[in-house]
């Protein structure tokens, strides 16, 4: 089946030669292509202060640029999310891989806000369409090992996340800083869409009726579980402020982690930036269980959260590796624990809708307290700002760990 057939959603010329690949080699290419549309989403995060100075941005302007990736992210979940559904999951992250080209492409080769506005959105639809895909995809081929799908969609999530700010720097060594890191990773993901091409397609889950093409791809609408409420809400509501902390690591934190460490090198600061997300990924491979698990992971990231003024006002790096550490590896625990109660609680007929929702929420947590943060540090400056964020998501990470500790203890008590 070609992917152009798929994208018609119809039959596959006969005759075609495919790669009829076992589930090993499927697994590793839909990881692989996930975590590099990830790391070329996020490749420009160390470059934010280089582009700042050349394009003349303030700290507002780099939040808008990275919040038009995540707005049209949240966008493309309610509108492309579920198409993998009936165009095929190896089409939608065939065509998530060349919006992705076009994207990076574009954002390097940016003269002004607009070009980077429109390459982030590019970014952002890419990453919506491939979400769905990957992780169903993942679901498919592991159909007896839920938890370990769910891990692995985690663990590349925060793991190509936390990549592309470390690549992003160590490339930008290389000359024309701002256009070589996105040229390189272009080629690595054209060259990894060349098997995905060849690879013989499982059909589609779903068909639509003859004639109705256009109407099976309509958007889906939002759902709130009502059997798994309490479960949704603390799900979505641990997301937002696990990206909320993650779109501060990902778009001002490294103009402000530079000035804690005393550097303008790139490399240096796209690790800084890049500790959260990767401690997250480190936390999906632990498997640590237990009753006190959530209560535990947004304590530890209230913790973490709370040093990253602190080590601003000490100027202390190991201090500001110790709060990334604390937070992005708190948020793993707490995310993956939520995350899975909710998925196993939901309606089964409503099971793609309600996660959508839990995506929506949890994605919008990096556009809307960073704007505010952005906006705060155009007019108070930026350390002033970092405080009374960095204030507000430890004080909500403290009251939702209070309230997971009081229905830990309650279902103990009913247990007993």
């Amino acid at each position: 089946m070609t992917v152009l057939s798929e994208l018609r959603m119809q039959p596959a010329p006969a005759g075609r030669r495919e790669w009829d690949a076992a589930r090993r080699p499927r697994l590793l290419l839909t990881l692989a292509v996930m975590t590099m549309l990830l790391v070329g989403a996020n490749i420009a995060t160390p470059l934010y202060p280089l582009l700042g100075d050349r394009l003349g941005l303030t700290s507002f302007g780099v939040t808008v640029a990275f919040a038009s990736y995540v707005i049209v992210l949240v966008a493309g979940l309610l509108l492309v999310g579920h198409w993998s559904d009936f165009i095929g999951r190896r089409a939608a992250l065939v065509l998530a891989g060349v919006v992705s080209l076009l994207g990076g492409v574009l954002f390097g080769t940016a003269s002004g806000m607009g070009a980077l506005i429109v390459g982030r959105a590019l970014q952002g639809a890419s990453v919506a369409l491939a979400t769905g895909a990957s992780s169903a995809a993942l679901r498919e081929l592991l159909p007896h090992r839920p938890e370990w799908a769910t891990r692995f969609t985690l663990m590349v999530s925060a793991g190509g996340v936390a990549a592309g700010p470390v690549i992003g720097g160590l490339l930008s060594l290389l000359p024309a800083p701002t256009l070589t890191p996105f040229l390189i990773h272009s080629t690595v993901l054209a060259g990894l869409l060349i098997p995905l091409c060849r690879l013989k397609a499982r059909p589609a889950i779903a068909a639509p009726p003859p004639g109705r093409v256009l109407k099976a791809l309509r958007p889906r609408r939002l759902a709130v579980s009502h059997r798994a409420r309490a479960q949704f809400w603390m799900a979505s509501v641990t997301g937002f402020l696990s990206f909320a902390v993650f779109g501060f690591y990902l778009s001002l934190a490294p103009t402000y982690f530079a000035g804690i460490a005393g550097t303008s090198s790139r490399p240096v600061i796209g690790l800084l930036a890049a500790l959260a997300l990767a401690a997250s990924a480190v936390s999906q491979l632990t498997g640590i269980r237990g009753r006190w698990v959530v209560p535990g992971g947004l304590a530890l990231m209230a913790a973490g959260v709370a040093l990253i003024p602190a080590a601003g006002a000490l100027g202390s790096v190991p201090v500001l590796v110790l709060a990334s550490l604390a937070a992005g590896f708190g948020q793993g625990m707490a995310f993956r624990a939520v995350f899975n109660d909710v998925a196993a609680s939901v309606e089964a007929a409503q099971h793609a809708q309600i996660i959508s929702t839990v995506y929506v929420i949890t994605y919008l947590g990096s556009a809307i307290p960073v704007l505010g943060l952005g906006a705060a540090g155009a007019a108070w400056g930026l350390s002033v700002s970092v405080i009374w964020f960095a204030a507000a998501i430890a004080l909500s990470c403290t009251v939702l760990c209070i309230f997971a500790l009081v229905r830990t203890v309650r279902a103990a008590r009913r247990a007993a």
